[in-house]
């Protein structure tokens, strides 16, 4: 937190002025009081009250006026909003690895549903896209606002829907970046990429280098690696292991100033992507936050009010 006009958090001085002031008075008062030798006629004048009782007015209207104080100084802080529009990208691994059963029902239908709840979660003006690859990438659903369409895309998207096998990470980031730059290049809105693979980059262009693209263009990319160490995919003696891999999709968060996720079940990855959506859908802003202090100093006052009306009012 900071301040736009610090130099009147000096008033604070005169506030710790009051508090001293106030207790000076209240300690000659109780000297005075003891001089008063008939102490039966002192209980029926004064009588008895807790003694917390008589400093929590002034402790409140204290308390109260450093707090306009600190208002009046302008405090400020980085304040989280909701964007007004943007890009998300979101790109899921189709390969054949895809369909290990290691998590419930297998890899695919897992992160095909919660797909589905992370673009129905988002802000319905931002512009979803959706992005299938394997041994190639293409784009499933150029960005829209329509929600309907885009759980459509998802429910085709199926094992080898790309003809040919293999994990091509970088070139989902690449056809990722150039639908989102389609959407308005006038006055293109924040854009940002999700991906989601199980393993190590095999085929097309590298992923360091769309990383790079990516940082260029001012996007981010956030990868998941889904699966466990145990997974494999059917046929003889067993199958194939096909552990999940995310070394690959580690460096390309950290290269595109993304996050890196791991999700080894369908509830840990709609955490994920639980995680990914309040990152997403909001922005840091820095705004003046003194109706804080204000507020709060008028609860203060308030109570300041009705403890000095209750315990302190004289009837006749």
């Amino acid at each position: 937190m900071s301040f736009q006009s610090p130099w009147r958090l000096l008033l604070l001085v005169g506030v710790a002025a009051l508090l001293a002031a106030y207790v000076f008075l209240r300690r000659r008062r109780s000297r005075y009081a003891v001089r008063f030798t008939n102490l039966r006629l002192l209980d029926k004048v004064a009588p008895h009250q807790p003694a917390w009782r008589r400093h929590v007015p002034a402790g409140l209207f204290l308390a109260m006026l450093a707090l306009l104080t600190v208002g009046f100084a302008r405090p400020t802080d980085e304040v989280r909003v909701p964007r007004e529009r943007a890009v998300v990208m979101v790109a899921v691994d189709v390969s054949l690895s895809m369909t290990a059963t290691d998590v419930s029902p297998d890899r695919l239908a897992a992160a095909k549903e919660a797909a589905r709840g992370f673009v129905d979660g988002l802000p319905e003006t931002f512009s979803v896209g959706l992005v299938g690859f394997a041994g190639s990438a293409s784009v499933a659903v150029a960005p829209v606002t329509d929600r309907a369409v885009l759980d459509a895309g998802i429910e085709r998207l199926e094992e080898g829907g790309t003809g040919r096998q293999g994990t091509a990470i970088g070139e989902a980031i690449y056809a990722a970046l150039d639908a989102a730059a389609g959407v308005d290049p006038t006055d293109p809105p924040p854009a940002r990429v999700v991906v989601l693979s199980d393993g190590s980059n095999t085929a097309g262009r590298d992923p360091g280098e769309a990383a790079a693209a990516a940082m260029a263009a001012g996007v981010p990319v956030d990868t998941i690696a889904f699966g466990t160490a145990t997974g494999r995919i059917g046929g003889p003696d067993g199958g194939q292991a096909v552990p999940v891999d995310g070394e690959t999709l580690r460096a390309v968060a950290e290269q595109a100033a993304g996050r890196y996720h791991e999700a080894g079940s369908a509830d840990e990855l709609r955490a994920v992507y639980d995680d990914i959506n309040t990152t997403v859908g909001y922005t840091t802003q820095v705004q003046d936050v003194s109706a804080r202090f204000i507020g709060i100093a008028l609860v203060l006052a308030a109570l300041a009010a009705i403890a000095s009306m209750v315990w302190f009012a004289r009837l006749p």
